[in-house]
């Protein structure tokens, strides 16, 4: 399997400037960008593991696998990262690695990121860790080796843009962008189609969203397809896989 991107800590490139970013019920991350929050108000690490765990098999997957390649559309606050790499730690074979590549318009800063993500003591030591590593700027290529066997690479700009210039060889897909209906760009099928190229056979997705057109969009770009119960009361979420 080949990584997408070398070891970089930074690139020139210059990614948007923040959006306005407003904290509701204490340390509840709400963007006024896009109008929605960044993860669901229930409990967003509970819900990283129903829709983005669960929904792609892991980590009963891990155990075949020497490597694992993990793409997402919008990093967000990291909190997927975390929750994810807390698992990756518990119960991954030894030896193996884990690279975690996410796409992220606008980048939070690191004071930012502690605040939102310091609401889960389950995941203390993956956001000091991610906190301590951020950069101060972040922007182009954020690549950052958090432990001997995990890598994080933050791809800042547009996600169809990363995504067409990444390497393929995804083994899974977190589709984390906010709401379709706000962020329409981010669940386009020019997007879709660069993501299913970019999937090793076999490779899936998972996300929260269940909109319709997002559903055909994944269709149409050659996955198959699954609706699945949502999480905390949320009737569907959806599923696929990159057939062999």
């Amino acid at each position: 399997m080949t990584d997408p991107v070398s070891d970089r800590t930074q690139a020139s490139e210059t990614n948007a400037a923040s959006p306005e970013l407003e904290w509701r019920d204490g340390d509840m991350p709400y963007s006024t960008a896009f109008g929605d929050h960044f993860y669901c108000q229930t409990d967003g690490r509970l819900e990283c593991g129903h829709v983005f765990l669960a929904g792609n098999g892991l980590p009963a997957r891990w155990q075949q696998a020497r490597n694992f390649l993990i793409g997402e559309l919008g990093f967000g606050t990291g909190l997927n990262f975390c929750e994810t790499w807390r698992q990756w730690r518990q119960q991954a074979t030894s030896g193996s690695e884990l690279h975690f590549m996410s796409f992220e318009l606008y980048p939070m800063r690191a004071e930012e990121i502690d605040r939102a993500l310091s609401h889960w003591p389950e995941i203390d030591s993956e956001r000091q860790a991610l906190v301590a590593a951020w950069p101060s700027d972040p922007q182009g290529m954020v690549s950052l080796r958090l432990d001997a066997h995990t890598r994080l690479t933050v791809a800042c700009g547009p996600a169809l843009d990363g995504v067409r210039n990444a390497q393929p060889g995804f083994d899974a897909w977190y589709l984390d962008g906010f709401a379709p209906s706000r962020n329409a760009d981010m669940w386009s099928p020019e997007l879709m189609q660069e993501l299913y190229g970019k999937t090793a056979a076999n490779g899936t997705f998972a996300t929260y969203a269940a909109a319709g057109f997002v559903r055909r969009n994944l269709q149409a770009a050659g996955f198959v397809v699954e609706r699945r119960q949502g999480f905390a009361g949320k009737r569907e979420m959806l599923c696929g896989v990159k057939p062999a």
